[in-house]
Parts: C-alpha cells; sequence; structure tokens
C-alpha cells in the first residue's frame, strides 16, 4: 500500500515495502480531534526517541484525511509533540487490510462505522507481522507497553530458541523451551 501521510509540516506518501529494514508499529486510532487518541499519540510522542533507538519507525493511523491531521497538530499541544508520520487512510483500505476498520451492516448505520479500532502492528524488518493487539474504542492503550513487545520480538529474533515470559523487559531472565520446564513454571 502506498499512503499518505502528514510528517513534519509536509504531506508525504509512504509505504511499508519502502521501509523494509526497519521495524515498523503500526497505530490505528478512530479519529483525530477526540478524546482517548490524544493521550495515546502524546504518550507515543514522548517515546519516539527510544523507538528510533530501536530502528523503528511508529506511523498512526485514522481514516481522516492529511489536512485533518494537520489541523489537528496545529491547535492541539499533545499532538504538536508528534515527530512520527501520520498517515491518512480516508479510503479505509489500510484498516480494512489489517482487520481494523469497523464496516456497517446492511440496515443500521452505526456512528464508529467507517473509523478504525485501536489496533498496534509490531512489523519487523523483513515485513512480517510479530505482534498485534486491537482493543475497543473506549479502552485506550499503554505507549511503554508496545515499547516492551518490541524489545520483546526484537529479542526473540536475534536469540534464537528463546521466549520472554509475561512481563519481560529488557536484561530479565527469558525462558528457553523444552521438556525440563514442563510443570515447572
Amino acid at each position: 500500500f502506498e499512503f499518505e501521510v502528514y510528517h513534519q509540516g509536509k504531506i508525504a506518501t509512504m509505504s511499508l515495502s519502502k521501509l523494509r529494514g526497519k521495524w515498523v508499529v503500526l497505530v490505528f486510532y478512530p479519529a483525530d480531534f477526540t478524546f482517548v487518541c490524544p493521550t495515546e499519540l502524546e504518550e507515543l510522542a514522548k517515546l519516539y526517541p527510544k523507538f528510533q533507538a530501536l530502528n523503528a519507525e511508529i506511523i498512526s493511523v485514522s481514516c481522516d484525511t492529511v489536512f485533518t491531521h494537520k489541523a489537528w497538530h496545529d491547535v492541539s499541544h499533545g499532538i504538536k509533540q508528534i515527530k512520527y508520520p501520520m498517515a491518512a487512510d480516508p479510503s479505509g483500505k489500510l484498516a480494512h487490510a489489517f482487520g481494523v476498520l469497523i464496516e456497517g451492516g446492511e440496515a443500521v448505520l452505526t456512528p464508529d462505522e467507517g473509523l478504525a479500532l485501536r489496533g498496534t502492528f509490531i512489523i519487523d524488518a523483513t515485513g512480517t507481522l510479530r505482534a498485534m493487539e486491537v482493543n475497543d474504542n473506549s479502552i485506550g492503550r499503554k505507549g511503554a507497553e508496545t515499547l516492551r513487545k518490541l524489545h520483546a520480538a526484537q529479542y526473540v529474533e536475534t536469540h534464537k530458541g528463546k521466549v520472554c515470559p509475561a512481563s519481560w523487559e529488557p536484561g530479565a531472565d527469558t525462558l528457553e523451551p523444552g521438556l525440563n520446564l514442563v510443570g515447572k513454571l
């Protein structure tokens, strides 16, 4: 997919294939000028240098246009802090491809139709999906947890045969699956 982004005060075109060699964190959210979304996106903006240090690009995605992203960036204190690309998906094609587009029923229109659910997708440098999380739009995500998952995905990629247990943090013990662990955890 090619898609437009609002990034560093300009409109540009991006594609996931052009980002090969970098890890990508796609963060879908329902809409600009809403309530939970700016809290999530601002938190990610504060963590962005840590993602960049891990060779990862964050791309936030909503079904709004790049012009709406620019207007939101211009007026919101929290959104002004964003340095990562804000992707526009007004056709919903990207949200549909990742399974987060809220599609309406045949007879009843809902207020959320055409918006995206809160989906987070961590894609490795080869384009392989490594982690995904989809929340109802009333439940905000924690940026630090996304960063933790990125650390874990990168760790297991470079440490074949190892796995990261629940709440694993960099530097903590990992596990090596085997019969010797069965029934002992």
